[in-house]
């Protein structure tokens, strides 16, 4: 839609958030997608990213074994969960990636006021998929974002344990590189791509995108609304 709507050729690289934060500061993207709010504000405050706007959101959830050993399910409180799992030593395979998966874990730890380590705790250093699949085979808790399970979940053997809890939002920005960056900056390209994914159009799309094919869209649009809004 993009490609025809501005005649720009679109080129995606799909990497967790801090990756994806880090390429664009170097100056080797043009444009960026992320779901770490307080780690690309820093971007921008530092000045290498600029004009964060809202795109979409949808949510995590704790996910874990049907038998759950550490007794989380219905839990209102992500981070008490998190306590339990680590007061009965049940294991949990995190990221350990620097994506914005694993930042959101990484600071539900310490509202737990716990520091997760071995044997219990165990880091996959891979996306999100390979992560859910560690957790299948482990009989692990985990982490994920609603969308990726969703489309993991008919090959897994996990449950949502743990949903609801506002810190588990999931909000995803669009931010434009800063030509200062690099000679390769394609400011004007990275800017009508931002603006695309938050025109009417694009929204539109977001608003119904996995409706057909797992009976619930996966993100809600969120344009034009601030952080504590969603």
């Amino acid at each position: 839609m993009f490609e025809r709507r501005t005649g720009y050729t679109l080129r995606a690289i799909a990497v967790g958030t801090g990756q994806a934060l880090a390429l664009a500061a170097r100056g080797e993207a043009d444009v960026t997608l992320a779901h770490a709010p307080a780690l690309e504000k820093s971007y921008v405050a530092s000045g290498t990213l600029r004009n964060r706007r809202l795109v979409m959101s949808n949510d995590f959830v704790l996910a874990g074994p049907a038998a759950d050993p550490a007794r989380v399910a219905g839990t209102a409180r992500a981070a008490d969960a998190l306590r339990r799992i680590a007061g009965a030593g049940a294991r949990f395979v995190s990221r350990g990636d620097n994506s914005g998966t694993h930042a959101l874990e990484q600071a539900l730890w310490r509202e737990a006021g716990v520091v997760p380590g071995p044997p219990w705790y165990i880091e996959s250093g891979q996306g999100m998929g390979a992560t859910l699949g560690l957790a299948h085979e482990r009989g692990a808790y985990t982490l994920s974002d609603r969308a990726t399970l969703l489309a993991f979940g008919r090959r897994l053997a996990l449950a949502v344990m743990v949903e609801g809890d506002r810190s588990l939002l999931n909000v995803y920005s669009v931010m434009e590189v800063n030509p200062a960056n690099g000679p390769r900056v394609n400011a004007r390209g990275g800017k009508a791509f931002a603006d695309f994914m938050v025109s009417p159009e694009a929204q539109a799309v977001i608003r119904t995108f996995g409706l057909e094919k797992y009976g619930r869209p996966l993100f809600v649009p969120v344009a034009g609304k601030r952080d504590e809004d969603p």
